[in-house]
């Protein structure tokens, strides 16, 4: 068995079925999280994204059974989701550094003062939501 800090990690050998290739909108809470050397990191908490935006923010991922597990992985590091799991492109050792999520985990640097034109109810409601405020 290998560890991630003080986590224990079961090593798969092969890799559970994972299913068909997916996306972040049918992203499941409880289906595994894997590292690109398919060590098992723990389970999907909560996708974070902007469906009406089309904006995938990243994985919150729990380590643990108990309380304090909680990790987050930004969008760019996760390389594949399937119906039953989530494969990063980051290997168990790296996974290892990823820090819990913060109150706001994902940022966004445009507010709306930035934006011309279009739809600004819309785009207003959508900055609302993804900044915490409505």
């Amino acid at each position: 068995m290998r560890t991630i800090g003080e986590m224990p990690f079961a090593r798969l050998a092969p890799m559970e079925d994972l299913g068909a290739p997916s996306s972040y909108l049918s992203v499941k809470r409880g289906i595994p999280v894997y590292s690109s050397d398919e060590v098992r990191l723990g389970h999907v908490v909560r996708c974070l994204s902007a469906p009406n935006l089309d904006m995938f923010d990243g994985i919150v991922f729990d380590t643990t059974a108990g309380p304090g597990g909680h990790r987050f992985v930004d969008a760019p590091e996760v390389d594949q989701i399937f119906e039953r799991g989530v494969v990063l492109k980051i290997d168990a050792g790296e996974a290892a550094e990823l820090k819990p999520p913060g109150a706001n985990p994902g940022a966004l640097s445009v507010n709306p003062a930035d934006l011309v034109g279009g739809n600004r109810g819309a785009l207003r409601r959508a900055w609302d939501r993804l900044s915490g405020r409505s």
